[in-house]
């Protein structure tokens, strides 16, 4: 029996250590193909490149690993690996990350990470985006690695219909302090942004982005809760943004 193919991406560039780190442990269950791009692309969210070209080239990122870094954005560089270099494969999981820093919550939608996965989702692959709750470029993820792979076996054991797409964050924590996993909600939360305001050598002015954390979803069925209590939180996600409960409140505009 062959080997399943695992799509590995992420935003946060080819060179991160997170992808090494998911690159090792997607080696251990199938063929993996490394797309990712040549440089950071934290909080892009879904964009794509549609007013210049792409470009991919092929590179020995990783020994013995088939890999390509592209120009655009961790979309397109889904969108690259199944209409481009595995037009004539079927790719049986997405896998993206590991991400520096939170995707939990409101985070989902900024997030490049996510959106690659989401992104193959949408064609219908099984998809998984990875996030350690630690933005230091030397982060340690060596304990989130067991984890990984009980979940990357868990989605390739299983033939889901359609593309089933999980958003896992990690706590920073060692090993023997992270207490499991909970399948969870995302929590209600969001950022109370703000720009701050600088001058440039030429007395021009330039804005930073900034902005604070705020949750006001304490219940014990979210990601937040389940990160802040030393769980590894597992939200299955979707693309449909329908308000549903709307749709009967709007009739009367017909």
């Amino acid at each position: 029996m062959s080997k399943p193919l695992i799509l590995v991406t992420n935003d946060d560039g080819i060179v991160a250590p997170g992808i090494r780190a998911l690159v090792e442990v997607a080696a251990t269950l199938g063929d993996v193909v490394v797309v990712a791009p040549d440089s950071p692309q934290s909080g892009k969210g879904h964009a794509i490149t549609i007013h210049e070209p792409l470009r991919l080239n092929k590179v020995n990122a990783f020994p013995g690993i088939e890999s390509w870094e592209s120009s655009g954005t961790p979309v397109d560089c889904v969108k690259l690996a199944k209409h481009v270099i595995l037009k004539d494969r079927n790719i049986d999981l997405c896998v993206s990350g590991i991400n520096h820093g939170s995707n939990a919550s409101i985070n989902i939608i900024y997030s490049g990470t996510m959106s690659a996965a989401m992104e193959a989702a949408l064609e219908s692959i099984r998809s998984i985006g990875f996030s350690l709750l630690d933005y230091s470029f030397d982060a340690d993820f060596e304990p989130a690695k067991p984890y990984i792979r009980k979940i990357m076996e868990y989605m390739l054991a299983r033939p889901f219909q359609h593309g089933y797409l999980l958003n896992v964050n990690i706590p920073k924590l060692a090993s023997e302090q992270i207490r499991g996993m909970k399948v969870c909600r995302q929590a209600d939360a969001r950022w109370i942004e703000k720009m701050i305001e600088g001058r440039d050598p030429a007395g021009r002015p330039y804005y930073w982005l900034s902005g604070d954390f705020v949750n006001n979803d304490h219940a014990e069925d979210t990601d937040i809760w389940a990160l802040e209590n030393g769980f590894i939180s597992i939200v299955p996600s979707m693309h449909d943004l329908t308000n549903y409960p709307a749709i009967p409140v709007l009739k009367d505009l017909e």
